[in-house]
């Protein structure tokens, strides 16, 4: 997936299946509300099969529902408290507070939604080529810090990521 802000500087994977090493704080960083966003792997070098980046986040509101039409997503806890929502094939809705060490996943189509309850970090992986959503919809910045003011993109760019990645929010689920 090409994307106007991956050129030049920020650009920091291969673009290509071929063996690479990131250091501790290196990847694609991008800032999306108080959180901060870092790829370290793009379906560019997975042929399309997964991405993998970290979400460094502070606590704040439930994320809002959402759902992937074709994106499975894991959200295992490096650090932190994170309480995530699935609505189950059955259609019940559960939640489990997640904390270090421990995983969830979501398969693709499944309803969702998170809150950080203690300042986290993220390490995700998903179908290749949404770990571009967070760029797409956020803004770059040099490092994987979650110093700076937050970024609030405007609606408009909000809606376009969305679109772009198979996103469908969910505005009126109750957890």
């Amino acid at each position: 997936m090409s994307i106007q802000y991956l050129a030049g500087d920020h650009r920091a994977l291969p673009g290509s299946p071929q063996p690479y090493f990131l250091a501790a704080g290196e990847g694609e960083h991008a800032k999306l509300f108080a959180d901060t966003f870092t790829v370290l792997l793009s379906g560019d070098e997975t042929d399309g099969q997964f991405g993998m980046f970290t979400s460094r986040c502070a606590a704040g509101d439930v994320i809002p529902t959402h759902s992937h039409a074709d994106t499975h997503e894991t959200f295992y806890i490096v650090e932190g408290l994170v309480r995530l929502f699935v609505e189950m094939p059955d259609g019940q809705k559960v939640n489990r507070l997640l904390g270090q060490g421990d995983f969830g996943f979501v398969p693709a189509g499944a309803a969702h939604a998170y809150q950080v309850e203690k300042p986290a970090l993220i390490l995700g992986a998903a179908t290749g080529g949404f770990e571009r959503f967070f760029q797409q919809m956020g803004t770059p910045v040099a490092s994987a810090s979650n110093d700076g003011e937050p970024f609030v993109p405007p609606f408009p760019r909000m809606r376009a990521a969305a679109e772009a990645h198979n996103m469908r929010f969910i505005p009126d689920a109750q957890w």
